[in-house]
């Protein structure tokens, strides 16, 4: 098959890759900054530079999706957090671009890479569903984003009926090559990562409960869904579910329980301040998202993920302290150093246009 992949070069997109290249696919690539070498899985695809936040990316799209006979939408944005106009244009305003393209170009299949965080919250520890409202959690500039993505494949499968449209809603995806662009985004750049391993405890909320699956079962996933052409929502999750205590454990610190008001109101008034640059948003998807039931990508596509979700949390956490990254723009690895000249270049990267 011909497989066009938006967000090529990023957490799961270089992933996929890999295991597209395995099952001798064909793939376009799609990404504002392609990779500048051709090693690993990034030399078997067609390369095509878009910004899908970019009223104007629909001519790159259309070469991008000519001829596929699927695309799988992983592009999304996560910093600059302060710029909510460039995170919708590029999350919401670049899924309605693909969809367009892909109606335009009659691609049969879309792949769209949906999560947790579309879904309303959880009123208990109950894993829920592909049924469960997907609302999104108010406060949350990602989760509002997510759910209107949702609204706008709902409007493409009423307009393209001809087109299969599979939804995959997954929970925090781990991946150790990911460990710099999670530390560029998550931790002030002028902060060396080897101070981690000296946080003595990690203060939560102890009702805090996160489904987690790793970046291959994820990939997996999607050739599974590929080759099956499955229509509709698909939960993605490993177990148990991450609780505070697992993620201390982790990062060798102690667990200390503060509750949810006190936590989110130190992540807001630092992220006011731009001391830090993760929205207080993050911390109420932390308590609010529900856990997932996957027995639907269990029975209908027969997945099951490889690794558990402890040990893809010690995965990625081991890929942060170490500084794990590829060879591609958004996962390049991170210094401080790095981070410093970027700083007086550019400004933070909560503020920057792009990151």
């Amino acid at each position: 098959m011909l497989i066009t992949v938006t967000g090529a070069t990023g957490n799961v997109g270089s992933t996929l890759l890999r295991t597209l290249a395995d099952a001798r696919h064909d793939v376009v690539g799609v990404s504002r900054r392609p990779p500048e070498t051709a090693a690993g899985p990034y030399d078997g695809a067609r390369w095509v530079a878009a910004d899908l936040a970019e009223e104007s990316s629909a001519t790159e799209l259309d070469d991008a999706l000519r001829g596929a006979d699927a695309v799988v939408h992983l592009a999304w944005g996560f910093q600059p957090s302060h710029r909510t106009d460039y995170l919708e244009a590029l999350g919401v305003g670049g899924t309605g671009r693909v969809l367009a393209a892909a109606a335009r170009a009659g691609v049969r299949h879309v792949v769209h890479m949906s999560s947790v965080g579309a879904y309303s919250p959880r009123h208990d520890l109950d894993p829920v569903d592909e049924t469960w409202p997907t609302g999104g959690i108010p406060s949350s500039v990602y989760s509002r984003h997510k759910s209107a993505a949702e609204r706008l494949l709902d409007r493409f499968e009423a307009e393209q009926p001809g087109t299969t449209v599979t939804r995959l809603r997954p929970g925090i995806i781990a991946n150790r090559r990911a460990g710099s662009a999670l530390l560029r985004y998550g931790v002030p750049a002028l902060v060396p990562r080897r101070l981690l391993r000296l946080l003595p405890v990690l203060p939560l909320d102890r009702s805090v409960a996160i489904p987690v699956v790793h970046a291959d079962d994820v990939a997996g996933a999607i050739d599974l869904v590929l080759g099956a052409r499955l229509p509709g929502a698909v939960n993605l999750a490993a177990e148990p579910a991450v609780r505070p205590g697992d993620l201390a454990e982790a990062l060798g610190a102690r667990h200390v329980h503060v509750p949810y008001p006190v936590v989110r109101a130190a992540a807001a008034g630092s992220w006011h301040a731009r001391l830090q640059q993760v929205d207080p948003g993050w911390v109420d998807l932390a308590h609010q998202v529900p856990l997932l039931d996957t027995a639907r990508a269990r029975t209908q596509l027969g997945w099951a993920p490889r690794i558990d979700a402890l040990g893809a949390l010690h995965e990625v956490i081991d890929g942060i302290l170490s500084g794990d990254h590829d060879v591609t723009p958004p996962l390049r690895p991170r210094s401080p150093a790095d981070g410093v000249k970027r700083l007086l270049r550019r400004g933070p990267v909560a503020l920057r246009r792009r990151p």
